[in-house]
């Protein structure tokens, strides 16, 4: 992304203001359109190109009994992701979208040849045990997160969704955003796959424990990460920070790549402003999804300065995968349609009010 500055807040703001239509009358959508041009730095944006990485990784945690599926589902999955069989595969080939699967950290044999690097480790460690990765590890699933972000804009594209999959990644991400936001798990666990009273018990039970475990950490967004995240979570992470910097549209799917991105932003904050004023501006939340936890996720990314995580869908969904980041990515193309295609009063010459007016002045 280019460091001078070709299009200003300003002449965004002005030129969304100028299209024919009341000021304001396609909502979030105008928000939205002024964000990718700016993201861009044009006000003819384009989001043609788009790709829903999905990081699949297992959990140790899941020993603790906190999921109503087994482990092995993780790699049945990616086998049904491989063969275009699950919702994300199907979504996105309805809307045009690309899908790269990525491995870093399933617990199988089965190593993917497709992908360019190799998984970290097979699944994370027990977090209520231990850290849930080593310092090597956390810096390898950041690492490859990086990559496959690389590799989209390499590949020409705009808007990258970040899902996942991983038998035990709920309650991993709910013990990151107890630990990034203070709240108890009370607050940030929820049933997942659809565990029952007990098994949610056992989850919530699962996260203090782990909270209780590395309460003397030391300070630190990566070291919260490393202790209590997962691998797949990293990776989210990895990639947040990478694409912002290329400056690609980032696109959260639900709880997870939330939480994920929510430790991508703590870890920006702690570089530097500059670094944490290069992820604001690209991060764009795709829903809100029915997991408890997410609500408050996507408050305390927005509690960053300059971080608009407002959701673009709310439709109760609760699968991962990067199918609700997936089911964005044509808002975003039609935002950035409207700022690039739409016609101003001027140009079609219709009369315009008088808001309006003073506003394309």
């Amino acid at each position: 992304m280019t460091t001078s500055t070709l299009i200003s807040l300003d002449e965004a703001n002005r030129a969304i203001a100028a299209k024919t239509k009341p000021l304001g009358a396609l909502g979030q959508l105008e928000d939205v359109a002024v964000r990718l041009a700016l993201l861009q730095q044009t006000l003819t944006p384009v989001v043609d190109r788009a790709r829903v990485c999905v990081f699949a990784g297992d959990h140790g945690v899941t020993d603790e009994g906190v999921s109503a599926y087994p482990r092995a589902v993780t790699a049945e999955m990616m086998k049904n992701f491989d063969r275009g069989g699950a919702a994300i595969n199907v979504i996105t080939a309805s809307l045009g979208v690309g899908v790269d699967v990525i491995d870093v950290g399933v617990d199988c044999d089965d190593q993917r040849a497709a992908q360019r690097m190799p998984r970290v480790r097979r699944g994370s460690r027990n977090m209520v045990l231990e850290p849930a990765m080593t310092e090597g590890e956390l810096a390898s699933a950041l690492a490859l997160g990086a990559d496959a972000a690389r590799a989209a804009h390499d590949d020409g594209i705009q808007a990258l969704g970040l899902g996942e999959m991983g038998i035990g990644n709920t309650t991993a991400a709910a013990a990151l955003l107890s630990a990034l936001s203070g709240r108890a798990p009370s607050e940030t666990v929820g049933r997942g796959t659809g565990v029952d009273d007990e098994g949610l018990e056992r989850k919530r039970n699962a996260v203090q424990r782990a909270l209780t475990r590395h309460a003397d950490r030391p300070a630190g967004a990566r070291e919260t990460l490393r202790c209590l995240g997962g691998l797949e979570i990293a990776a989210i992470a990895g990639a947040a920070l990478e694409a912002s910097r290329a400056g690609v549209a980032v696109v959260a799917d639900g709880f997870i790549s939330t939480v994920g991105v929510l430790a991508a932003l703590h870890i920006a904050a702690g570089e530097s402003e500059q670094r944490l004023g290069e992820l604001t501006p690209a991060l764009f939340f795709a829903h809100r999804s029915a997991e408890r936890g997410h609500r408050l996720a996507l408050e305390m990314c927005g509690a960053f300065a300059g971080c608009d995580a407002r959701p673009l869908l709310d439709l109760g969904l609760r699968l991962g995968e990067g199918s609700g980041a997936a089911l964005a990515m044509p808002v975003l193309r039609a935002a950035a349609a409207v700022m690039r295609d739409m016609a101003t009063f001027a140009s079609a010459n219709v009369s315009a009010g008088e808001h309006a007016a003073e506003h394309a002045e």
